[in-house]
C-alpha cells in the first residue's frame, strides 16, 4: 500500500489516502458502494482520475464545500428569475 499523502485542511495537516482500500475505508459508508462501482468501472485511462476524485472526497474540506454550497444556491437563484 501507498504511504498516504498529506495536505493542509482547515490549517491541520491530514493524510490522504492513497491506495483503493484506504480510500474506500476513509469514505463514509453510504458512499463506499458508488466508491466500488466507480473504481471497478473505470478503464485503464481512467483509473488514476477516478481515484484523485475519490481521494479528495475521502478527506473533506469545509471550506470547499461552503464554496460549492454557494455555488449551487447561486445558480439555483439563477435559474428561478430566468
Amino acid at each position: 500500500m501507498g504511504e498516504p499523502l498529506k495536505t493542509f485542511v482547515g490549517g491541520a495537516e491530514v493524510d490522504v489516502p492513497n491506495s483503493i482500500p484506504a480510500i474506500r475505508a476513509a469514505l463514509p459508508e453510504e458512499r463506499r458502494e458508488e466508491f466500488d462501482r466507480a473504481i471497478n468501472n473505470a478503464g485503464v485511462g481512467e483509473i488514476q482520475a477516478v481515484m484523485r476524485h475519490w481521494m479528495l472526497e475521502a478527506v473533506p474540506d469545509p471550506e470547499a464545500e461552503k464554496i460549492l454550497d454557494r455555488l449551487a444556491q447561486d445558480e439555483a437563484e439563477r435559474r428561478s428569475v430566468a
